[in-house]
């Protein structure tokens, strides 16, 4: 029997968002984490917030929306909003009911402001790290540091010479003509008008130069978790100075491996290591001038094998960022907002990561 095509709704509904969920759904184990993290950071949170007035846009649903925003790739907060707004699987993991009415997307942005000021992201990626660590997921000894370039916000069209005082007015305020073509072009002595704290840089010889910053992590070597993050102006000492920086937070004292690609092979960086206890398991660049700053009394080691074998994990979470948190080409502008998202995406992808190794036995050391 044909059914009918019945055009108007009921006029009630009944059903939770809950029940549409199906049990064996993967957020439902990144929403039983998160609530966890979210449990802990409560008393921060609630500081943020005056005890009079109206009521805002509770945090842990922005945390929450914001998390969707990672984990399924969506490119703005419009359309974050949107999604949340038909999507019953979106609402459910916000904690919102089917008749909540969905936030504007400016209202929501300007809610967020209040996490970047009091950085949520690292607190809630500590929590992240110390939930792996009480279940034995991630290392205390052996870990792996690399940098990537992140491509800024803005065009080249915005980079132009700090001192524009004589400059004549543009032809079209909107998308002027700029012809820079044959003219020397460096951070020091020009500057982004659209994010002055982009800096013009490349990844290699050969390669397009492009307004960027340095992403850092710090990952463990027993899974591969991000258990660091530090964001810094594209310099050509950013990458090494930002490890020494994660580094010497995670030691404590202790001593521990550092697994890095050639790029870290320096008698600067090694030395640094080495003053804060941490052994260097750098890849040797035999092709550096004056020799590799390895030497014997760390590659006759078994694990400095193990270290180069396993550093090249962290090469999932850089693809993982800039895919999946959409983090290849950035959205939003200034160093401190960046620095934001970019920590944020590091929790989010602990937590998939995780995910995924609950139920699986925990490897050795």
């Amino acid at each position: 029997m044909r059914g009918v095509d019945q055009e108007q709704g009921g006029m009630f509904s009944y059903l939770s968002p809950e029940t549409r969920v199906r049990k064996d759904h993967p957020l439902r184990a990144i929403r039983v984490q998160m609530d966890e993290v979210l449990k802990r950071l409560s008393p921060v949170l609630e500081a943020m917030y005056s005890t009079i007035g109206r009521p805002s846009i509770p945090p842990e649903k922005l945390l929450r929306a914001l998390m969707l925003q990672m984990l399924y790739s969506v490119r703005s907060e419009r359309l974050l909003m949107e999604e949340i707004d038909y999507s019953i699987l979106f609402r459910w993991f916000v904690g919102m009911n089917l008749d909540d009415r969905v936030w504007d997307a400016t209202t929501f942005s300007k809610n967020r402001e209040r996490l970047l000021e009091a950085d949520v992201a690292k607190l809630f990626l500590n929590e992240v790290v110390g939930q792996a660590k009480a279940k034995g997921w991630a290392s205390n000894e052996h870990f792996t540091v690399d940098g990537t370039l992140l491509e800024a916000w803005a065009s080249l069209k915005s980079f132009q010479a700090k001192d524009r005082k004589d400059a004549p007015p543009p032809d079209d305020p909107g998308n002027p003509t700029v012809n820079f073509h044959g003219e020397k072009r460096s951070n020091q002595t020009q500057e982004s008008t659209t994010d002055p704290d982009a800096r013009l840089a490349r990844k290699g010889n050969g390669k397009e130069a492009k307004l960027s910053y340095t992403g850092n992590l710090l990952t463990e070597n027993r899974n591969g978790l991000i258990v660091d993050t530090e964001l810094r102006a594209a310099t050509g000492t950013a990458e090494r100075d930002a490890a020494l920086s994660m580094v010497e937070h995670v030691a404590g004292g202790r001593r521990i491996t550092l697994g890095a690609d050639k790029g870290y092979d320096t008698r600067d960086f090694v030395a640094g290591c080495r003053n804060l206890g941490v052994t260097p398991h750098v890849a040797q660049n035999v092709n550096r001038s004056g020799g590799s700053a390895i030497d014997g009394r760390t590659t006759r080691h078994a694990g400095y094998g193990i270290s180069q074998q396993k550093r090249k994990r962290v090469e999932e979470c850089f693809g993982w960022k800039k895919t999946v948190a959409t983090l290849r080409k950035l959205r939003h502008r200034g160093i401190f907002k960046v620095g934001w998202v970019f920590t944020f995406a590091a929790a989010a992808y602990n937590l998939v990561r995780m995910r995924n190794l609950a139920g699986s036995p925990v490897p050795a050391a």
